[in-house]
């Protein structure tokens, strides 16, 4: 087998990464140019925000649609830089020279992967802080939520609100079980209107029940009058098991490096960690996930060499791209209502579609 030379190697992967960029600069400018005339939309019946403010949040959303667009940015330029090279008799010259098809995928596979990996490390990081900041506008703007919950090596800290005001609540231990929640070393910090501290509530314990938190051993310090003790106190809340649940910090607004700390408190405060483990597993696969569209993409491009009919070729291998990607989201809905493993779940769709591709190739290239 003929070795390929680093020169020829350079061109492809960077005949590749050529396409890939161009690609993407299409790709981003669409989901820009779409998602701000839905904001505008969204804004036309809102007070105070302008069209300014709405191409704001569009931009900072802008990374993390981005990163759902790389497969298919992998797949069409592999497809379009094959085809171009095929064309140009390039890619004809070098299989009749002895390269195999092996030999000259592997500059744009190893691309590829490294894309993939530049996306976890660097692109994810950049699009969990955006979507982070974009979300915290939505809810603010658009929708008036005000109950946030974080969860830290520190404790659970939620912040929720009622009739009469704002409240910041934090406990150091917390202990869910089926549907209940119990917190231990409880502090509430009370609040009227939004920035007027009212008083302060400590408790040892406090239970989680219909509509309020009961609250055990109370003190409650109140400013210039003298500490009052309690040994149960209910304090109003509308927040549910559910509520609480649903409050964490969505996993795509969470880095790949934070994600496997907040992972581990998670489980150690009692809560089920499945959407975000999911999420960080879906990011390790996706280096594989788009070197195997590389080879998708090499299967369509070498029969096109051989056969007539490129619109239908690349057609199927477009089609093929599409059912194999979003293979992923049905693996995902089986995983999150406890059908599959997580790492089944995560895993699969790589692996798929690296099995897949390398078989068609195979077979193309050894019959």
């Amino acid at each position: 087998m003929i070795r390929l030379a680093p020169t020829l190697s350079i061109y492809i992967g960077r005949h590749f990464l050529t396409h890939f960029a161009i690609l993407m600069l299409v790709f981003l400018g669409l989901i820009f140019l779409i998602d701000s005339i839905e904001l505008l939309r969204r804004s036309s019946n809102k007070e105070g925000i302008t069209a300014f403010l709405a191409l704001q949040m569009a931009l900072l959303k802008l990374p993390h649609l981005g990163q759902e667009t790389f497969p298919f940015a992998v797949l069409f330029a592999g497809m379009s830089a094959f085809s171009r090279l095929t064309k140009s008799h390039e890619l004809v010259v070098t299989r009749a020279a002895g390269v195999s098809a092996w030999r000259f995928m592997t500059p744009a596979i190893l691309v590829a992967f490294g894309l993939g990996l530049f996306q976890i490390m660097v692109v994810n990081p950049l699009g969990s802080a955006s979507l982070s900041a974009y979300e915290q506008m939505e809810s603010k703007y658009f929708d008036g939520k005000t109950n946030l919950l974080s969860l830290s090596a520190n404790g659970l800290w939620l912040r929720q609100s009622n009739l009469d005001g704002q409240s910041v609540l934090h406990s150091r231990y917390v202990l869910q079980q089926q549907d209940s929640v119990d917190l231990n070393d409880v502090t509430i910090f009370v609040y009227k209107d939004r920035d007027n501290f009212s008083h302060r509530i400590e408790a040892d314990r406090a239970s989680l029940e219909d509509g309020f938190w009961h609250l055990y051993d109370v003190q409650v310090h109140i400013v210039e009058q003298p500490t009052e003790f309690n040994e149960e106190l209910w304090f109003e809340t509308d927040l549910t098991l559910n509520k609480i649940q649903d409050s964490f910090a969505p996993p795509e607004t969470m880095s790949f490096w934070s994600l496997p700390g907040f992972i581990d408190n998670m489980e150690r405060a009692g809560f089920s960690g499945k959407r975000h483990k999911l999420h960080w597993h879906s990011l390790l696969s996706a280096p594989f996930l788009l070197a195997a569209m590389i080879l998708i993409a090499a299967t369509f491009t070498l029969r096109h060499t051989r056969k007539s009919g490129t619109t239908f070729v690349v057609a199927g291998g477009m089609l093929t791209g599409f059912i194999l990607y979003f293979f992923s989201d049905i693996s995902m809905a089986l995983a999150l209502s406890g059908s599959i493993p997580v790492l089944l779940a995560a895993w699969a769709p790589a692996c798929i579609c690296l099995l897949l591709g390398c078989a068609m190739i195979l077979h193309l290239e050894d019959g």
